[in-house]
Protein backbone atom coordinates (compact mmCIF):
# COMPACT_ATOMS: atom_id res chain seq x y z
CA UNK A 1 0.00 0.00 0.00
CA UNK A 2 1.71 3.40 -0.68
CA UNK A 3 0.24 6.44 0.95
CA UNK A 4 0.32 9.66 -1.01
CA UNK A 5 0.47 13.06 0.91
CA UNK A 6 -1.65 15.69 -0.55
CA UNK A 7 1.72 17.68 -0.89
CA UNK A 8 3.19 14.83 -3.40
CA UNK A 9 -0.50 14.65 -5.50
CA UNK A 10 -0.58 18.52 -5.97
CA UNK A 11 3.45 18.37 -6.91
CA UNK A 12 2.32 15.54 -9.42
CA UNK A 13 -0.76 17.07 -10.87
CA UNK A 14 0.88 20.76 -11.47
CA UNK A 15 4.13 19.30 -12.97
CA UNK A 16 5.53 18.13 -15.86
CA UNK A 17 5.28 14.14 -17.95
CA UNK A 18 7.42 12.77 -14.95
CA UNK A 19 9.84 12.90 -12.02
CA UNK A 20 11.32 11.10 -9.29
CA UNK A 21 10.65 9.97 -5.13
CA UNK A 22 11.68 9.01 -2.34
CA UNK A 23 9.52 6.74 -0.21
CA UNK A 24 9.87 5.43 3.59
CA UNK A 25 8.88 2.20 4.07
CA UNK A 26 8.17 -0.83 6.46
CA UNK A 27 7.84 -4.70 7.01
CA UNK A 28 4.03 -4.37 6.50
CA UNK A 29 4.09 -3.66 2.61
CA UNK A 30 3.02 -0.23 3.78
CA UNK A 31 5.45 2.82 2.59
CA UNK A 32 4.54 6.96 2.54
CA UNK A 33 6.39 9.31 -0.12
CA UNK A 34 8.36 11.53 1.60
CA UNK A 35 10.31 13.43 -1.42
CA UNK A 36 9.27 14.51 -4.92
CA UNK A 37 11.42 16.01 -7.90
CA UNK A 38 9.90 17.21 -11.12
CA UNK A 39 12.23 15.28 -13.82
CA UNK A 40 15.42 14.26 -12.83
CA UNK A 41 15.70 17.72 -10.18
CA UNK A 42 16.31 17.60 -6.61
CA UNK A 43 13.73 15.83 -4.62
CA UNK A 44 12.13 17.86 -2.53
CA UNK A 45 10.79 16.66 1.05
CA UNK A 46 7.19 16.17 0.96
CA UNK A 47 4.62 18.11 3.87
CA UNK A 48 3.20 15.54 5.08
CA UNK A 49 -0.41 16.06 8.09
CA UNK A 50 0.69 13.86 11.10
CA UNK A 51 -2.02 11.34 9.70
CA UNK A 52 1.27 10.21 7.11
CA UNK A 53 3.59 9.94 10.15
CA UNK A 54 2.91 6.26 10.16
CA UNK A 55 6.05 5.14 10.31
CA UNK A 56 8.83 4.66 13.11
CA UNK A 57 12.11 5.49 12.52
CA UNK A 58 13.17 2.20 13.75
CA UNK A 59 12.87 -0.43 11.15
CA UNK A 60 12.02 2.07 8.24
CA UNK A 61 13.07 0.99 4.68
CA UNK A 62 14.11 3.62 2.06
CA UNK A 63 12.41 3.50 -1.26
CA UNK A 64 13.06 4.99 -4.83
CA UNK A 65 10.65 5.04 -7.31
CA UNK A 66 9.49 7.48 -10.44
CA UNK A 67 6.10 9.05 -11.10
CA UNK A 68 4.62 9.55 -14.71
CA UNK A 69 2.00 11.40 -16.90
CA UNK A 70 -0.12 8.84 -18.42
CA UNK A 71 -2.90 8.07 -20.74
CA UNK A 72 -6.62 7.62 -18.96
CA UNK A 73 -6.61 3.52 -20.40
CA UNK A 74 -3.62 2.75 -18.48
CA UNK A 75 -5.30 3.52 -14.85
CA UNK A 76 -8.57 1.27 -16.48
CA UNK A 77 -5.86 -1.72 -16.89
CA UNK A 78 -4.57 -0.62 -13.38
CA UNK A 79 -8.49 -1.01 -12.29
CA UNK A 80 -9.58 -4.00 -14.16
CA UNK A 81 -5.70 -5.54 -12.78
CA UNK A 82 -6.51 -4.53 -8.85
CA UNK A 83 -7.16 -7.85 -6.74
CA UNK A 84 -5.87 -10.11 -9.27
CA UNK A 85 -2.75 -11.49 -7.64
CA UNK A 86 -0.08 -11.76 -9.69
CA UNK A 87 -1.35 -9.97 -12.72
CA UNK A 88 0.04 -7.47 -14.09
CA UNK A 89 0.53 -5.74 -18.30
CA UNK A 90 3.69 -6.38 -20.12
CA UNK A 91 6.45 -3.38 -19.83
CA UNK A 92 5.64 -2.59 -23.66
CA UNK A 93 2.23 -1.68 -22.84
CA UNK A 94 2.80 0.13 -20.03
CA UNK A 95 5.73 2.16 -21.35
CA UNK A 96 3.10 2.97 -24.28
CA UNK A 97 0.67 4.40 -22.66
CA UNK A 98 3.30 7.12 -20.79
CA UNK A 99 3.67 10.87 -22.10
CA UNK A 100 7.16 11.18 -21.76
CA UNK A 101 10.07 9.68 -19.79
CA UNK A 102 10.37 5.55 -18.54
CA UNK A 103 13.38 4.49 -16.27
CA UNK A 104 14.67 0.57 -17.19
CA UNK A 105 13.47 -1.60 -13.85
CA UNK A 106 17.17 -3.55 -14.50
CA UNK A 107 17.45 -5.67 -12.23
CA UNK A 108 15.68 -4.10 -9.02
CA UNK A 109 11.87 -3.33 -9.61
CA UNK A 110 10.87 0.31 -8.46
CA UNK A 111 7.60 1.30 -7.41
CA UNK A 112 5.86 4.19 -10.01
CA UNK A 113 2.78 6.35 -9.82
CA UNK A 114 1.00 7.40 -12.36
CA UNK A 115 -1.39 10.39 -13.11
CA UNK A 116 -3.94 10.46 -15.65
CA UNK A 117 -5.71 14.04 -15.53
CA UNK A 118 -8.89 12.42 -17.61
CA UNK A 119 -8.80 8.96 -15.87
CA UNK A 120 -11.70 9.35 -13.75
CA UNK A 121 -14.22 11.76 -16.65
CA UNK A 122 -13.11 9.32 -19.90
CA UNK A 123 -14.40 6.22 -17.26
CA UNK A 124 -17.20 7.64 -14.71
CA UNK A 125 -18.15 3.83 -14.44
CA UNK A 126 -15.09 2.50 -12.98
CA UNK A 127 -14.54 5.15 -10.38
CA UNK A 128 -11.00 5.22 -11.59
CA UNK A 129 -8.73 7.47 -9.55
CA UNK A 130 -6.42 9.77 -11.37
CA UNK A 131 -2.78 8.84 -9.28
CA UNK A 132 -2.40 4.99 -8.81
CA UNK A 133 0.62 3.24 -8.18
CA UNK A 134 2.64 0.22 -9.33
CA UNK A 135 5.62 -1.96 -9.12
CA UNK A 136 7.72 -2.10 -12.16
CA UNK A 137 10.16 -5.15 -12.72
CA UNK A 138 11.53 -6.83 -15.65
CA UNK A 139 8.44 -9.09 -15.85
CA UNK A 140 6.08 -6.46 -16.24
CA UNK A 141 3.98 -3.46 -14.61
CA UNK A 142 1.65 -5.23 -11.73
CA UNK A 143 -1.02 -2.75 -9.47
CA UNK A 144 -0.39 -1.55 -6.09
CA UNK A 145 -2.73 -0.21 -3.93
CA UNK A 146 -2.65 3.46 -3.02
CA UNK A 147 -4.52 5.60 -0.99
CA UNK A 148 -4.52 9.36 -1.85
CA UNK A 149 -4.90 12.02 0.50
CA UNK A 150 -7.62 14.28 -0.42
CA UNK A 151 -7.39 18.23 -0.32
CA UNK A 152 -10.06 18.11 2.33
CA UNK A 153 -10.09 16.23 5.17
CA UNK A 154 -11.83 15.88 8.72
CA UNK A 155 -15.51 16.77 9.02
CA UNK A 156 -15.22 19.10 5.97
CA UNK A 157 -15.65 16.11 3.78
CA UNK A 158 -19.28 15.90 4.75
CA UNK A 159 -20.52 19.76 4.77
CA UNK A 160 -22.22 18.39 1.61
CA UNK A 161 -25.12 16.89 4.25
CA UNK A 162 -24.24 17.58 7.63
CA UNK A 163 -24.47 21.43 9.03
CA UNK A 164 -20.45 21.74 9.59
CA UNK A 165 -20.77 25.10 9.32
CA UNK A 166 -23.28 26.28 12.48
CA UNK A 167 -21.26 23.12 14.77
CA UNK A 168 -17.40 24.71 13.54
CA UNK A 169 -18.39 28.33 15.49
CA UNK A 170 -20.36 26.43 18.27
CA UNK A 171 -18.69 26.61 21.50
CA UNK A 172 -19.22 23.88 24.35
CA UNK A 173 -18.34 23.92 28.09
CA UNK A 174 -17.70 20.50 29.03
CA UNK A 175 -18.32 19.71 33.15
CA UNK A 176 -17.09 16.49 33.91
CA UNK A 177 -14.38 14.27 32.43
CA UNK A 178 -14.85 10.77 34.03
CA UNK A 179 -16.72 7.93 32.19
CA UNK A 180 -19.22 9.90 30.54
CA UNK A 181 -17.91 12.90 30.12
CA UNK A 182 -14.89 11.57 27.98
CA UNK A 183 -17.19 9.67 25.74
CA UNK A 184 -19.44 12.77 24.80
CA UNK A 185 -16.41 14.53 24.14
CA UNK A 186 -15.11 12.75 21.77
CA UNK A 187 -18.93 12.55 20.29
CA UNK A 188 -19.00 16.25 20.64
CA UNK A 189 -15.72 16.70 18.39
CA UNK A 190 -16.98 13.89 15.99
CA UNK A 191 -20.43 15.89 15.32
CA UNK A 192 -18.48 19.03 14.70
CA UNK A 193 -18.08 21.39 17.65
CA UNK A 194 -15.60 24.29 17.07
CA UNK A 195 -14.60 24.44 20.22
CA UNK A 196 -14.63 22.29 23.09
CA UNK A 197 -13.65 23.37 27.11
CA UNK A 198 -13.32 20.53 29.52
CA UNK A 199 -13.74 21.02 32.92
CA UNK A 200 -12.45 18.83 35.75
CA UNK A 201 -10.15 18.87 38.43
CA UNK A 202 -9.47 15.30 38.75
CA UNK A 203 -6.66 12.62 37.79
CA UNK A 204 -6.76 9.58 35.90
CA UNK A 205 -6.85 6.32 38.16
CA UNK A 206 -6.54 2.82 37.87
CA UNK A 207 -9.97 1.97 38.34
CA UNK A 208 -11.34 4.40 35.68
CA UNK A 209 -9.90 2.78 32.73
CA UNK A 210 -12.16 -0.28 32.29
CA UNK A 211 -15.13 2.67 31.57
CA UNK A 212 -12.92 5.73 30.40
CA UNK A 213 -11.83 6.22 27.10
CA UNK A 214 -8.32 7.20 27.99
CA UNK A 215 -5.72 4.61 27.82
CA UNK A 216 -3.29 3.47 30.75
CA UNK A 217 -0.53 5.95 29.68
CA UNK A 218 -2.29 8.60 30.88
CA UNK A 219 -3.09 7.43 34.49
CA UNK A 220 -1.64 9.74 36.89
CA UNK A 221 -2.43 12.54 34.46
CA UNK A 222 -5.01 15.34 34.47
CA UNK A 223 -8.52 13.67 33.00
CA UNK A 224 -9.26 17.20 31.30
CA UNK A 225 -5.45 17.39 29.97
CA UNK A 226 -5.27 14.33 28.96
CA UNK A 227 -8.50 13.71 27.29
CA UNK A 228 -7.76 17.29 25.28
CA UNK A 229 -4.55 15.57 24.48
CA UNK A 230 -5.98 12.38 22.57
CA UNK A 231 -8.77 14.53 20.91
CA UNK A 232 -6.65 16.84 19.39
CA UNK A 233 -4.58 14.25 17.75
CA UNK A 234 -7.62 12.34 16.52
CA UNK A 235 -10.19 15.67 15.69
CA UNK A 236 -7.54 18.77 14.46
CA UNK A 237 -11.32 20.23 13.54
CA UNK A 238 -12.41 21.06 17.30
CA UNK A 239 -9.79 23.33 19.47
CA UNK A 240 -10.01 21.61 22.67
CA UNK A 241 -9.24 23.57 25.69
CA UNK A 242 -8.90 21.50 29.05
CA UNK A 243 -9.28 23.46 32.27
CA UNK A 244 -7.99 21.64 35.59
CA UNK A 245 -10.49 23.21 38.08
CA UNK A 246 -13.68 22.21 39.88
CA UNK A 247 -17.00 23.97 38.98
CA UNK A 248 -17.59 24.62 42.40
CA UNK A 249 -14.70 25.98 44.38
CA UNK A 250 -13.70 27.87 40.79
CA UNK A 251 -16.94 29.15 40.13
CA UNK A 252 -15.55 32.27 39.63
CA UNK A 253 -13.49 31.09 36.66
CA UNK A 254 -15.78 29.50 35.24
CA UNK A 255 -18.37 32.21 35.09
CA UNK A 256 -16.69 34.28 32.54
CA UNK A 257 -15.93 31.20 30.57
CA UNK A 258 -19.59 30.15 30.32
CA UNK A 259 -20.50 34.10 29.15
CA UNK A 260 -18.54 32.76 26.14
CA UNK A 261 -20.10 29.38 25.24
CA UNK A 262 -23.42 28.52 23.81
CA UNK A 263 -24.00 25.54 25.91
CA UNK A 264 -22.89 23.76 28.87
CA UNK A 265 -23.22 19.95 28.84
CA UNK A 266 -22.31 18.96 32.50
CA UNK A 267 -21.56 14.92 33.34
CA UNK A 268 -20.27 15.55 37.08
CA UNK A 269 -21.20 13.22 39.67
CA UNK A 270 -22.47 15.02 42.74
CA UNK A 271 -25.98 16.65 43.61
CA UNK A 272 -23.71 20.07 44.54
CA UNK A 273 -21.49 19.96 41.26
CA UNK A 274 -24.57 19.64 38.87
CA UNK A 275 -26.85 22.43 40.73
CA UNK A 276 -23.47 24.78 40.61
CA UNK A 277 -23.39 24.03 36.46
CA UNK A 278 -27.31 24.68 36.10
CA UNK A 279 -27.00 27.92 38.37
CA UNK A 280 -24.55 29.52 36.34
CA UNK A 281 -25.71 28.13 33.06
CA UNK A 282 -29.41 29.97 33.80
CA UNK A 283 -27.25 32.81 35.08
CA UNK A 284 -25.55 32.95 31.76
CA UNK A 285 -28.82 32.66 29.52
CA UNK A 286 -27.35 28.97 27.95
CA UNK A 287 -28.90 26.09 27.70
CA UNK A 288 -27.65 22.85 29.82
CA UNK A 289 -27.44 19.38 29.08
CA UNK A 290 -27.33 16.79 32.28
CA UNK A 291 -26.00 13.39 31.47
CA UNK A 292 -25.86 10.21 34.33
CA UNK A 293 -27.09 7.15 34.99
CA UNK A 294 -29.27 5.82 37.68
CA UNK A 295 -30.15 2.90 40.36
CA UNK A 296 -25.94 1.85 39.72
CA UNK A 297 -26.35 1.97 36.34
CA UNK A 298 -29.72 0.77 35.35
CA UNK A 299 -30.39 3.98 34.09
CA UNK A 300 -29.34 5.79 31.88
CA UNK A 301 -30.84 10.24 32.18
CA UNK A 302 -30.71 12.62 29.79
CA UNK A 303 -32.11 16.17 31.25
CA UNK A 304 -32.13 19.48 29.10
CA UNK A 305 -32.61 22.50 30.89
CA UNK A 306 -32.89 25.53 28.97
CA UNK A 307 -32.61 29.13 30.16
CA UNK A 308 -36.84 29.87 29.32
CA UNK A 309 -39.55 31.17 31.85
CA UNK A 310 -41.82 27.87 31.95
CA UNK A 311 -38.69 25.78 32.09
CA UNK A 312 -38.12 24.54 35.41
CA UNK A 313 -34.06 24.22 37.25
CA UNK A 314 -32.74 20.78 37.85
CA UNK A 315 -33.71 21.20 41.84
CA UNK A 316 -37.22 21.71 40.48
CA UNK A 317 -37.60 19.29 38.45
CA UNK A 318 -36.72 16.89 40.96
CA UNK A 319 -39.18 18.61 43.48
CA UNK A 320 -42.14 18.29 40.98
CA UNK A 321 -41.44 14.52 40.48
CA UNK A 322 -41.00 14.00 44.07
CA UNK A 323 -44.38 15.28 45.04
CA UNK A 324 -45.97 12.97 42.09
CA UNK A 325 -44.87 10.48 43.91
CA UNK A 326 -41.77 9.72 41.89
CA UNK A 327 -38.37 9.17 43.35
CA UNK A 328 -35.12 11.77 44.07
CA UNK A 329 -32.10 10.51 42.49
CA UNK A 330 -30.04 13.16 43.24
CA UNK A 331 -28.84 12.06 46.54
CA UNK A 332 -27.96 8.57 44.72
CA UNK A 333 -25.01 10.73 42.62
CA UNK A 334 -23.25 11.97 45.79
CA UNK A 335 -22.25 8.09 46.35
CA UNK A 336 -18.54 8.83 44.80
CA UNK A 337 -17.94 6.90 42.23
CA UNK A 338 -14.31 6.11 41.56
CA UNK A 339 -13.95 8.71 43.98
CA UNK A 340 -10.77 8.44 46.52
CA UNK A 341 -11.83 6.83 49.34
CA UNK A 342 -15.25 6.97 49.00
CA UNK A 343 -14.83 5.08 45.35
CA UNK A 344 -17.75 2.30 45.56
CA UNK A 345 -17.96 0.08 42.64
CA UNK A 346 -20.45 0.68 39.92
CA UNK A 347 -22.61 -1.89 37.91
CA UNK A 348 -23.04 -0.38 34.67
CA UNK A 349 -20.29 -0.73 32.43
CA UNK A 350 -18.44 0.92 29.80
CA UNK A 351 -20.54 0.90 26.72
CA UNK A 352 -23.78 1.71 28.75
CA UNK A 353 -22.64 4.69 30.05
CA UNK A 354 -21.23 5.73 26.63
CA UNK A 355 -24.13 5.01 25.30
CA UNK A 356 -25.51 7.64 27.37
CA UNK A 357 -22.62 9.96 26.63
CA UNK A 358 -23.48 9.98 22.94
CA UNK A 359 -27.03 10.85 23.65
CA UNK A 360 -26.00 13.37 25.39
CA UNK A 361 -23.47 14.96 22.91
CA UNK A 362 -26.51 14.26 20.32
CA UNK A 363 -29.02 16.20 22.40
CA UNK A 364 -26.33 19.14 22.68
CA UNK A 365 -26.03 19.13 19.13
CA UNK A 366 -29.93 19.01 18.46
CA UNK A 367 -30.34 21.95 20.60
CA UNK A 368 -27.86 23.90 18.99
CA UNK A 369 -28.60 23.08 15.58
CA UNK A 370 -32.81 23.78 16.27
CA UNK A 371 -31.74 27.33 17.15
CA UNK A 372 -29.48 27.80 14.06
CA UNK A 373 -32.96 26.85 11.78
CA UNK A 374 -32.89 22.87 11.94
CA UNK A 375 -35.88 21.79 12.36
CA UNK A 376 -35.25 18.00 11.96
CA UNK A 377 -33.44 17.56 15.04
CA UNK A 378 -36.33 18.84 17.27
CA UNK A 379 -35.86 16.39 20.03
CA UNK A 380 -39.50 14.71 21.35
CA UNK A 381 -38.96 16.30 24.95
CA UNK A 382 -36.77 17.63 27.96
CA UNK A 383 -36.11 14.64 30.00
CA UNK A 384 -34.81 11.78 28.24
CA UNK A 385 -34.59 8.25 30.00
CA UNK A 386 -33.15 5.03 28.70
CA UNK A 387 -33.26 1.54 30.15
CA UNK A 388 -29.84 0.03 30.58
CA UNK A 389 -31.42 -3.11 32.64
CA UNK A 390 -34.98 -3.34 32.94
CA UNK A 391 -36.31 -1.61 36.38
CA UNK A 392 -40.14 -2.01 36.51
CA UNK A 393 -40.15 -1.84 40.27
CA UNK A 394 -39.07 2.02 39.99
CA UNK A 395 -41.79 4.93 40.89
CA UNK A 396 -43.13 6.65 37.52
CA UNK A 397 -41.26 7.80 35.05
CA UNK A 398 -38.30 5.61 35.85
CA UNK A 399 -40.31 2.29 35.53
CA UNK A 400 -38.66 1.33 32.40
CA UNK A 401 -39.43 -2.27 31.72
CA UNK A 402 -37.31 -3.69 29.01
CA UNK A 403 -33.99 -2.97 28.18
CA UNK A 404 -33.13 -0.27 25.65
CA UNK A 405 -36.04 1.26 26.39
CA UNK A 406 -36.36 5.21 25.79
CA UNK A 407 -39.15 7.55 27.31
CA UNK A 408 -38.93 11.50 26.66
CA UNK A 409 -41.20 13.91 29.16
CA UNK A 410 -41.88 17.40 28.81
CA UNK A 411 -40.38 20.40 31.43
CA UNK A 412 -41.79 21.59 34.47
CA UNK A 413 -42.12 24.68 35.01
CA UNK A 414 -39.90 27.02 37.96
CA UNK A 415 -41.26 26.68 41.47
CA UNK A 416 -41.54 29.73 43.47
CA UNK A 417 -39.22 31.07 45.09
CA UNK A 418 -36.29 29.23 43.40
CA UNK A 419 -32.84 31.42 43.58
CA UNK A 420 -31.66 29.82 40.23
CA UNK A 421 -34.65 29.80 38.70
CA UNK A 422 -36.08 33.51 40.02
CA UNK A 423 -34.02 36.94 38.62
Amino acid sequence: MILVPHHAAATIRQAGPWGLMTLRGNHEDLAVIRGISTRDGVILPVDASPGQNLLAASGDISLSGCWYRAAPMLHLYWRQLSGRLGTGIPLSVFQDHLTSGYKNPGLNPYIALTYAPDAKESFPEHDVSDIVAWRIGRDGAYPLGSLVEPSTTGIGQIQDHWPVRDLQTARVMLIGTGSIGSAAAHALAGYGIGHLTLVDPDRLSWHNLVRHTTGRRHVGRPKATALAEELTFLRPDTTVVPLVLDVIDDADRIRPLLQESNLVVCTADGVAARRVTGHLARRASIPTVMACVLQDGALGEILRLRPWPQHGCLTCRRQTLAERGSIDPEPALDAGYGTGTRHRPMTAVGPDLHLIAHLAAKTAVATLLERHGHPDQRLPGEHGLISLRRQPDCAPPFDLSRTGETRWLPATPPRPGCPTCEP
